[in-house]
């Protein structure tokens, strides 16, 4: 099992950058593909990153690409994402994820996702 702990959210105007983190324990963290997804009040919970256990891969959906990067660091067992031109539609609770690295693809479907962290809220102003 892995534990997972978010930490960085916060307020930023539109436009602006903010990073994320999430500190992972437990069980050996490059076993397993991370993920970020984010829930927006009244929303479904949807994908935001994902990265392979390697870090050689990384998978976004359009909405995000090209503003948003998704990095880990196996040795400090931690996953970033850093979030750039940040708009108001930005504004969300984002949660980390984890999955076994044996299970490939569907990267985006956050039921194939075994753990969560508690989530950090980032808000961005217009």
């Amino acid at each position: 099992q892995v534990q997972l702990v978010e930490s960085g959210g916060g307020l930023v105007q539109a436009g602006g950058s903010l990073s994320v983190s999430c500190a992972a324990s437990g069980d050996t963290f490059n076993d397993y593909t991370m993920g970020w997804f984010r829930q927006a009040p009244g929303k479904e919970r949807e994908f935001v990153a994902a990265i392979t256990w390697s870090g050689t891969s990384t998978y976004y959906p359009d909405s995000v690409k090209g503003r948003f990067t998704i990095s880990r660091d196996n040795a400090k067992s931690t996953v970033y994402l850093e979030m750039n031109s940040l708009k108001p539609e930005d504004t969300a609770v984002y949660y980390c994820a984890a999955r076994y690295h044996s299970y490939v693809g569907d990267y985006s479907t956050r039921n194939t996702y075994n753990y969560w962290g508690q989530g950090t809220q980032v808000t961005v102003s217009s």
